[in-house]
């Protein structure tokens, strides 16, 4: 009898020891994903929110790019390879429309094939009829075959790949004094910025090995849809060394805008994209509505939303390469906004002019819209170009600076 409570003991000791090692192993890794998951979340607490919000067209996902270019590791071969079908007149066909041929990517020609009602040879016409000096968009017979044979191939479903005899063609076209005659009306035309860089590199796009470079992939106009993101730091990885910023880029069309207000919560900064130069175009979507008054309107919006009560504002007053070209030659009061403008100057002196009222605008708008209680929150004005990497690194370092800075404010260390 003895003997076996004894036995029976020593096998309920067993199964309590058995027990409680299993235990202590389960309970060890609980502690250890409790202990990971609050790591993530102290990591994820010092990581600052940005958001880039701009109308579209404003460039912000030029900016993006040459972030990831700038504080990432940029663009590896497969992602290059990838932009080959917005690059290029292949996939991204080579629209010849309103006069003018024009690089569009597919998505963006689907959601505008409007435009290409108009061939190149009815658009000339058009102009030759309607325009005072009408001799300037004529155009020879030569250049009549090469716009049909264009204009057919942009007809079809299925686009033929880039080649060099194409590419001569589309060059020739391109170079016609009536088509360049017709491109400087290119705001009246829906004309991208990027058409110009990709007409000059036609021999070298239409290589059977072309791979992207660095530049044609911020010239590259791909419509953004949806939300992309990338972390960084202006400084470096090392999270010691600096910020870690987490940059979300969204579609600026007003399709687009939609998806916005999931993103709006626990954002550390906005920056705002504004194409300053756009004050004399209307939008893809409506054209009867100036560009430069769509943003004004966008801007005031989002200045106004409840959950940036706290949140830093960075505006970037961008296109500013475009904008000092233009400003000289179209004036700023072509646009209801800046009706008031009156010009003082002339070269370099005028476009700083002019520059100061378009600014001198933006910040009366914002204290305009924003309550007094918001007053204190950082909000800064960058002229930026977004193709111009040393700028928008130098623009980046200054953000960073800002944000700093208030961080530094709020925790009572300034």
């Amino acid at each position: 009898m003895l003997i076996t409570v004894l036995e029976n003991m020593g096998l309920l000791c067993s199964k309590n020891r058995h027990y409680t090692e299993a235990d202590a192993e389960e309970n060890a890794q609980a502690a250890e994903i409790d202990r990971r998951i609050e790591q993530e979340r102290k990591a994820e607490k010092h990581i600052q929110k940005l958001l880039l919000l701009g109308a579209g067209e404003s460039g912000k996902s030029t900016i993006f790019k040459q972030i990831k270019l700038l504080f990432q590791t940029g663009f590896d071969e497969d992602e290059l390879k990838s932009y080959i079908s917005y690059a290029k007149p292949e996939k991204g066909v080579l629209v010849i429309s309103l006069q003018v041929s024009v690089i569009y990517d597919e998505e963006f020609y689907l959601y505008h094939k409007r435009i290409f009602i108009y061939i190149l040879y009815d658009g000339s016409k058009e102009f030759a009829q309607n325009d005072a000096d009408s001799s300037k968009y004529v155009l020879s017979n030569e250049i009549k075959v090469i716009g049909e044979k264009l204009s057919e191939i942009g007809s079809r479903l299925d686009y033929p790949r880039l080649n060099r005899e194409l590419a001569q063609e589309i060059e020739t076209l391109w170079k016609d004094s009536a088509i360049q005659e017709t491109y400087a009306r290119g705001n009246e035309l829906q004309v991208p910025d990027c058409t110009h860089y990709f007409m000059e590199n036609l021999q070298r796009l239409s290589d059977a090995n072309y791979i992207p470079t660095k530049e044609d992939v911020l010239y590259a106009r791909v419509r953004t849809t949806g939300v992309v993101e990338i972390q960084f730091s202006p400084v470096g990885e090392n999270k010691k060394s600096g910020e870690v910023y987490r940059l979300f880029d969204v579609g600026g069309q007003r399709n687009e805008r939609r998806k916005w207000i999931h993103l709006f919560e626990g954002v550390t900064a906005v920056i705002f994209c504004a194409a300053i130069s756009e004050y004399d175009q209307t939008l893809f979507e409506d054209e009867q509505k100036n560009r430069m008054v769509e943003t004004k309107e966008l801007f005031d919006w989002v200045l106004k939303q409840p959950c940036f009560e706290k949140t830093s504002f960075m505006l970037f007053l961008n296109k500013f390469d475009i904008f000092e070209n233009k400003v000289l030659k179209v004036p700023l009061n072509v646009c209801e906004w800046f009706k008031d403008y009156q010009p003082v100057s002339t070269g370099k002196q005028e476009i700083e002019h002019a520059y100061e009222f378009v600014k001198k605008k933006f910040e009366e708008l914002y204290f305009q819209s924003t309550a007094p209680d918001r007053v204190d929150r950082v909000f800064k004005i960058y002229r930026t170009t977004a193709l111009d990497q040393k700028l928008v690194k130098k623009t980046f370092k200054l953000v960073d600076e800002s944000l700093r800075r208030r961080n530094l404010f709020e925790a009572g260390l300034l």
